[in-house]
């Protein structure tokens, strides 16, 4: 993004955003209840917006809390939403709820990233089903779509590596749309150009029944040979007014079938 750049105008942002969420002029003055007249003079700088009326410009076009910032700096305001690292102090009650979401996933895993996908946490049921990954993979920072798509990472494991990588590539195509940040781009780019041969002829594939509902991660277990099949859920903190927070994400990995459930959760024997 281009957060914090001190030649931004207000124009200049509400413009990129508008664009990007298909917002005409008219349409963004009719959600934020201003006159198209007003809305133009602010874009084109000769009118001055308030505060409130930057805060509620943002709102409606969904802004990322880091993008807020970058508007009300714009404007000639000081940012609203403060941007704490993860590792501070203060930001530990929130890392232990973030954790304790995590153990909740227990015996089935979950991870938490943030918004470049970096691995921010982990409960004790991922790191089984990465044994045999490259060790430099795990080296942290680790990226988690990375490390899923490399050919010595988890990728010669998944079963469906042609339609879980298609899958990948397009939400992260969307989400660097959605988000304006070029290094989600960049990313997407990167995990594109992977050696990935067996992965790129079965995109052409009809998708799997499931796949039309949900694309599922099918795996072979490494250690048990087992195939598992799981359906990822997405969590967000929705209510987060800081920035660190709002940009993470927690990924669980359910059970898509019977099978895996009984792998991972047997049933105590009798």
């Amino acid at each position: 993004m281009r957060a914090g750049l001190a030649n931004d105008t207000v124009g200049d942002v509400l413009r990129d955003w508008r664009k990007r969420r298909r917002f005409s002029q008219l349409d963004l003055a009719l959600e934020a209840e201003v006159s198209v007249r007003h809305l133009s003079f602010v874009e084109s700088g000769r009118s001055a917006a308030s505060r409130d009326m930057l805060l509620r410009l943002a709102e409606r076009l969904v802004l990322p809390l880091r993008e807020r910032n970058r508007l009300l700096l714009a404007g000639g305001y000081a940012p609203v939403f403060a941007e704490r690292s993860l590792d501070r102090p203060d930001m530990a009650e929130a890392i232990e709820a973030v954790r304790a979401v995590l153990a909740a996933y227990q015996p089935y895993p979950a991870l938490a990233v943030d918004r470049h996908w970096t691995l921010v946490a982990a409960n004790d049921a991922l790191a089984p089903l990465l044994a045999g990954v490259a060790p430099r993979l795990l080296q942290p920072p680790v990226n988690v779509l990375h490390l899923s798509l490399a050919p010595d990472g988890l990728a010669p494991s998944i079963l469906n590596l042609g339609e879980w990588r298609r899958h990948i590539l397009e939400r992260l195509r969307r989400d660097a749309a959605a988000s304006g940040d070029p290094d989600l781009a960049c990313l997407h780019d990167r995990l594109r150009a992977l050696p990935s041969p067996g992965a790129k002829s079965q995109e052409a594939e009809p998708r799997s029944d499931i796949a039309r509902i949900a694309v599922p991660l099918v795996l072979r277990h490494p250690a048990t040979g087992e195939r598992l099949s799981f359906l990822s859920t997405t969590t967000v903190f929705g209510t987060a007014t800081d920035i660190a927070l709002s940009e993470l994400t927690l990924e669980g990995f359910l059970p898509a079938d019977e099978a895996t459930r009984r792998a991972l959760n047997p049933s105590p024997s009798s």
